[in-house]
């Protein structure tokens, strides 16, 4: 299958203005979707999937859920009532850089001068209860959102002027300018809350542990507090033979288990106590499964949507801290990481090298910087390391032997021009005070990969303390601020919007609802987000987006981990998946059940040659 990333590159752009007329989809700069108006399911689902039994799966949150909602900042909520117990204006395909098609919304309408989004509600949208969805609604859960919802909301649509009812079935969103291309698909994926039934409940305390009236293709059947939730499929939900849901949610339930440890989590799965598990860890990926279950295939390990952008991940450094406030530090820290040694000793090799925060994207720069480039990185000079201007940045590399003396000695170098002197068995500042810092770690296991880092640091004289708490513990301590080095993630688009002031930007250094783990403050980062956010076509946004990675690499803001090829997966074998699948996501909701219990490579086999279901796989 073509990338679908190479696909619209390869589309002539289209004004605006030419989708001025009421829409089934809607793209960023106003190209063609890939969907026709009229297509009748997505290519990477299987129409004709059976309907029924039952996958219980872990929640991607670590920790238990103390609330449902997860559209506050407080503590952890469930993320699947989006999309599952709320249906959105229009959900986003999988196999599209960032394309949005109608759902509750059936068809979407753009302003020629991009100052307005029109919604057509469809008037077969019901809520659980039989209410019809209204245009009040949808400006209700806008207000309720920006109100009292997480921060995201309040900067990805802060661009937002008005919301409009017009009539019963249509609403419109009045904006205060026409240069954030993304805002109008961020709107259509919002989800709709009901007003009748919100309004007399704590919305902002994230409605507790009652089971919330929802409008999408599951009801919640039972809430086990913090521990458990579970999904029942709603035969009669009004979406259902959509061609956006056709061949998808196609378990009668689901059950979200909750873990506060990942050790745990692997090994309740290893046991049987349930089906599926999206491993963040490459050591447990790797290693934490072998057995018979595994070799004879009642285990599946893989690695899903291999080209799906990959999370940005690394060792953020806390930049208020003085120690950290000088780029040659963390230059020299990032040398010694001997990231070669880790991945042939502990992950056999699997996993990339994080070079760039957009990943396995086109956002990525990958070449030097062109004249167009040069010409948005010029008026930064001064502001920015001058490798920016020339070079393509690679993160430290050694041969994988362990032995890295090359890279203390480059460090050493770096450390002296910054201040830093011998005294006895430590590098000490001007004023007497050791280099030492503590990297706060909630993740059982992960000390595995930092441990030779603390040693190859004290070779040296620097001092790294590793600690450990647990998750809610862990939580606050970040939303505080109150750390010197975490390990954290990124979600990347390939069509990035508002969320990069929520990772990078200095209006969100100091809000703790924001990801801005490294409490960035950078003007020049400031300036490149704003211009790759009111980029006209997708050729000046790359060249934003690329002006940007470097700033950010040559910074040396983090220390760059890895990435692997595609999503970390195990899960036991008892499903059918779709002859093509999806590209950016691992899409779960398109699976079915073809057996109650596991099956081992062969007898799947012979299930499937026997015709189970058209467009079975194992």
């Amino acid at each position: 299958m073509r990338s679908a990333f190479c696909y619209v590159l390869a589309l002539l752009f289209v004004p605006i203005a030419a989708l001025a007329a009421p829409s089934h989809a809607l793209t960023v700069y106003g190209e063609a979707p890939r969907y026709a108006a009229g297509f009748q399911h997505f290519a990477y689902t299987n129409p004709e999937a059976p309907k029924g039994g039952t996958m219980r799966r872990s929640a991607l949150e670590i920790g238990q859920f103390d609330h449902v909602l997860p559209y506050i900042d407080k503590g952890i909520g469930v993320s699947q009532v989006d999309g599952w117990l709320y249906a959105p204006l229009a959900v986003r395909s999988e196999d599209e850089p960032y394309t949005v098609y109608g759902l509750v919304a059936e068809r979407m309408e753009r302003g020629p001068d991009g100052l307005w989004l029109r919604f057509y509600l469809d008037p077969r949208a019901r809520f659980a209860d039989g209410t019809p969805i209204r245009a009040e609604d949808v400006k209700y859960t806008f207000a309720l959102l920006m109100r009292e919802g997480n921060l995201k909301y309040r900067t990805q649509f802060a661009d937002v002027a008005a919301v409009e009812v017009e009539q019963p079935g249509q609403v419109r969103f009045l904006f205060k300018n026409n240069q954030n291309r993304t805002l109008p698909l961020d709107l259509a994926t919002l989800p709709v809350l009901p007003e009748h039934w919100w309004k007399t409940r704590d919305f902002a305390a994230g409605g507790g542990f009652e089971a919330p009236l929802g409008s999408g293709p599951y009801r919640i059947a039972h809430i086990d507090n913090g521990r458990s939730v579970t999904f029942e499929r709603n035969r009669d939900w009004w979406g259902k033979d959509l061609p956006v849901n056709r061949g998808r949610y196609n378990f009668d339930q689901i059950r979200i288990e909750y873990f506060g440890d990942t050790d745990v989590a692997r090994q309740v799965l290893r046991g049987g106590g349930y089906d599926y598990n999206r491993e963040f860890s490459a050591t447990g990926y790797t290693l934490g499964y072998n057995g018979p279950a595994l070799d004879d295939g009642r285990l599946q390990r893989a690695h899903l949507a291999r080209e799906a952008p990959q999370s940005a991940q690394g060792f953020v450094f806390n930049l208020q801290r003085p120690v950290f406030q000088d780029r040659r530090v963390r230059q020299a820290l990032a040398l010694l990481w001997d990231f070669e040694w880790s991945n042939r000793q502990m992950m056999r090799n699997l996993y990339i090298r994080q070079n760039s925060y957009f990943a396995n994207t086109a956002l990525a720069a990958t070449k030097p910087p062109d004249a167009e480039e040069l010409a948005l990185l010029e008026p930064l000079r001064g502001q920015i390391p001058d490798e920016a201007f020339s070079q393509v940045f690679e993160a430290p590399k050694t041969d994988g032997s362990g032995l890295i003396r090359a890279q203390q000695l480059q460090a050493l170098a770096l450390l002296n021009a910054a201040g830093w002197r011998a005294q006895g068995d430590h590098l000490v500042n001007a004023q007497g005070e050791p280099l030492s810092f503590t990297f706060l770690n909630a993740q059982n296991g992960f000390e595995r990969l930092l441990l030779p880092w603390k040693r190859t640091l004290a070779q040296i004289g620097i001092t790294l303390d590793i600690r450990r708490i647990d998750a809610s513990q862990y939580i606050n301590r970040v939303m505080e601020r109150d750390y010197d080095m975490i390990v954290t993630g990124y979600p990347v688009s390939p069509s990035p919007g508002l969320e990069l002031y929520n990772y990078f930007g200095s209006a969100a250094a100091d809000d703790p609802g924001s990801n801005n783990y490294m409490v960035l403050r950078d003007p020049a980062v400031d300036r490149l987000i704003d211009g790759l956010v009111k980029a006209a076509t997708q050729a000046d946004m790359l060249r934003h987006a690329h002006a940007l990675d470097r700033v950010l690499q040559w910074n040396h803001y983090w220390i760059p981990n890895y990435y692997p090829p595609g999503s970390s997966t195990v899960w036991w074998n008892r499903f059918g998946q779709p002859k093509v699948q999806a590209s950016n996501d691992e899409a779960l909701d398109t699976w079915w059940e073809i057996s109650p219990t596991p099956l081992t490579n062969a007898q799947m086999a012979e299930r499937l040659g026997k015709g189970t279901v058209a467009g079975s796989t194992p």
